[in-house]
């Protein structure tokens, strides 16, 4: 039994280092062909609200614009929406069944790179709230006791003033999907694009023969695609932000979030992004994410961005050959 165990645990070191290089050597020469440009909720889930917006029309109007941008500048590049109208993808009614579908259409798409577009807020009031403060102390009288212990007696109690509170967080921020050991996200990458894994002559389907993701070839090629993955996020989702700051705005970085509620991360099988625009919260940039000016800056700041992420593929791609 100990000489089996020995044999299959040298059989996987050997694997995983095989898979690794190979991994390394096809990873250097991916070009980006296809990028899903995803506007965040839609129908019903309007996501956000601020004071005369919400979340969901501001996300579908910059959403469009970028697409249409990546096609004026970046015409080898397919693009695809996940919607292009109010309505959630698909015309479900359901925003969990709608993110589930967001991913599934990427997947399908063999996407290189997804891309969602949100705005942000904070839990307070939109634009601004009132609260209370203490200004001073006033004396007031008042009677302890009952009968003959009944007592008058001072005491000091608040004077207090209602006083209004601006909303004032602001700023832009990136979300990725987390580097852990949980792998959650590998199993929703498949690798048969490679050339890995040949068309199964015995599959009657259309499509390419899919590996067998419980056999330890396939979960390790996952699991390093689920790291190359997250650099790769991590790579734009930097660029993104160091774009938005070179154009004025507040940049609150890219955070690394592992939830599985951010089905958009989680289940996409490619670097994934998701781009909070701003915080719909704040009246002024409530203003700024509704104007042409705002949210063409918006996409002027991810295509230069993109083109960053690009050449820098296509640098390692030239290296390469």
């Amino acid at each position: 039994m100990i000489r089996i165990t020995l044999t299959r645990t040298r059989y996987i070191v050997l694997l995983s280092l095989y898979l690794f290089i190979s991994f390394c050597v096809n990873a250097q020469k991916q070009t980006i062909k296809t990028i899903i440009v995803d506007a965040g909720h839609g129908g019903t889930a309007v996501g956000a609200k601020g004071l005369f917006s919400n979340e969901a029309d501001i996300a579908l109007d910059i959403a469009l614009k970028l697409g249409k941008r990546i096609g004026d500048e970046m015409n080898d590049i397919k693009v695809v929406y996940t919607r292009t109208t109010k309505a959630l993808p698909g015309g479900v009614t359901s925003s969990r069944v709608a993110n589930r579908l967001r991913a599934e259409m990427a997947n399908e798409a063999r996407g290189d790179l997804f891309i969602s577009i949100h705005c942000n807020s904070t839990r307070q009031k939109a634009g601004g709230w009132y609260a209370q403060r203490v200004v001073g102390h006033k004396n007031k009288v008042v009677y302890t006791g009952k009968g003959s212990k009944r007592r008058k007696k001072t005491i000091k109690v608040p004077i207090t003033e209602s006083y209004y509170v601006k909303n004032t967080r602001h700023g832009t921020e990136t979300y990725i999907w987390a580097a852990d050991r949980s792998s959650v996200k590998s199993e929703y990458i498949h690798t048969e694009d490679d050339g890995e894994f040949a068309a199964d002559s015995t599959n009657t389907g259309a499509g390419v023969g899919m590996p067998d993701m419980n056999t330890p070839e396939a979960r390790i090629r996952a699991q390093l695609y689920e790291k190359k993955y997250f650099s790769k996020s991590l790579l734009l989702g930097t660029y993104i932000e160091e774009e938005f700051e070179k154009g004025g705005r507040l940049s609150n970085g890219v955070k690394q979030r592992n939830e599985e509620q951010i089905w958009v991360l989680q289940a996409t099988g490619m670097p994934s992004v998701l781009v909070e625009t701003g915080f719909i919260s704040n009246k002024e940039e409530e203003e700024y994410l509704n104007s042409e000016q705002g949210q063409d800056e918006i996409v002027d700041s991810i295509i230069n961005a993109l083109k960053r992420y690009r050449n820098g593929a296509a640098s390692q791609t030239a290296a390469t050959n």
